[in-house]
């Protein structure tokens, strides 16, 4: 695999051979279709596709390895603001904690939850064998139960289940232990099992970013690359303080990896649901990131939940999905939530510098300005002087604007 430069000059049949070239064993095709047989399995009353874009993020260094990342997403200028943000942050150095997922056995008409919370204690070693011989697949690829605890909130006594699921999302794997561990866990505590399901929450398997980048390389002179570093800075502690702003802030980051969780066939509204609700962590909902000036250097790092998976489910049908994990080489799980973490802060760096810099909107212009001249009408060869006119306008530009130029255009021809 080589560095792959000038991307965007190109067109997606260029783009598409250039791939070829890097990846000569992957299948890239212009539109690689779902078939209606597949679709229909994946989900109830199937009826047609939505079809979504997909682009790759090119040449992010991450533990000093190149990758292209490919990401799905309707939102212009995600893609380039990832390519731009692994350009300017150089090689992203990633760890991350072994991955457990947690389910829930929520009980009510639990008389005395101090007294079932010893039981469980004690009995913890024969549950968990249990739980296991419930989940023997995954047990014999090296995962399944690991732990058992309790708590109490008010008037309902949970118990829960640690689960390694190895490669796979695993949300079906710990729903059936749950289930089958109930029963035991309702006589052990004199109790009625309410629920039985897996949490999106995973505090205890964080995944970090970071990154180390010279303070002269952010702009063209001392001055300008240090007030830089500053305002970048700033714009990160203040997404520490307002939730208003750390909203937007951490749904930059999304943007990045949300995109990817797409491409690979990953639940991307688990993963969400669990990234923001770590943002809560403290009590306050805060920024994923911090950047912080350490001598000559910016530093910036994202620490954030990544359940992520490599096999089973969607990954195992959808054509595109083990598509993408072929671009990326097939990584296991562990490997691609790293990979998702160093893109999430590649976003956030292009997202602040160009915030506290010339602002957001001079980057969306070309693509939009695209967006509207297909909007307006324009055809193949009219199109790329609408889009430059469009982007030459002072004011605001819109539907109505690119309609009215484009009629001028066909009265000057």
């Amino acid at each position: 695999m080589t560095e792959i430069k000038g991307l965007y000059r190109l067109s997606p049949e260029q783009r598409r051979a250039v791939l070829k070239g890097n990846f000569p064993d992957v299948f890239i095709e212009s539109d690689t279709q779902l078939t209606e047989t597949t679709a229909d399995a994946m989900i109830e009353n199937y009826f047609q596709n939505y079809s979504l874009p997909m682009g790759i993020a090119p040449n992010f260094q991450i533990n000093g390895q190149l990758y292209h990342i490919p990401m799905v997403i309707e939102e212009p200028s995600v893609v380039a603001a990832a390519s731009n943000g692994a350009k300017r942050v150089g090689n992203i150095i990633t760890t991350s904690q072994p991955r457990e997922l947690i389910g829930q056995i929520i009980l009510k008409e639990v008389i005395d939850p101090e007294q079932a919370t010893a039981v469980i204690e004690k009995k913890e070693h024969y549950l968990l064998d249990l739980a296991k011989s419930f989940s023997i697949n995954m047990v014999k690829r090296g995962g399944g139960p690991t732990r058992i605890w309790t708590k109490t909130f008010e008037s309902y006594f949970t118990v829960y289940l640690g689960f390694n699921p190895c490669d796979a999302m695993g949300a079906n794997a710990i729903n059936h232990v749950l289930e089958a561990l109930s029963e035991e866990i309702e006589q052990l505590v004199n109790g009625v099992a309410l629920m039985r399901i897996l949490s999106n929450y995973q505090p205890e398997s964080l995944v970090t970013a970071k990154v180390k980048i010279p303070i002269l390389s952010l702009a063209n002179n001392q001055a300008d690359s240090q007030l830089l570093a500053q305002n970048i800075v700033a714009a990160s502690e203040y997404a520490h303080l307002d939730v208003y702003r750390a909203t937007t802030h951490n749904k930059g980051i999304m943007n990045g990896i949300d995109a990817v969780l797409m491409a690979t066939g990953n639940d991307w509204r688990a993963v969400s649901a669990g990234v923001h609700a770590y943002a809560s962590h403290t009590g306050d909902y805060q920024s994923l990131t911090d950047w912080k000036i350490e001598e000559d250097y910016l530093v910036g790092k994202i620490k954030l939940p990544l359940a992520v998976a490599t096999v089973g489910g969607t990954l195992s049908v959808h054509p595109q999905a083990k598509q993408s994990l072929a671009l990326l080489g097939n990584p296991d799980a562990q490997q691609l939530s790293e990979i998702i973490a160093a893109v999430g802060l590649a976003q956030n760096f292009a997202a602040l510098r160009a915030l506290v810099s010339e602002g957001i909107q001079k980057g969306h212009m070309s693509l939009h300005a695209r967006q509207l001249a297909i909007q307006a009408g324009a055809n193949e060869a009219e199109a790329p002087r609408l889009i430059e006119l469009l982007k030459r306008q002072e004011k605001t530009i819109s539907i109505s604007v690119a309609t009215e130029l484009l009629a001028k255009m066909r009265q000057n021809r």
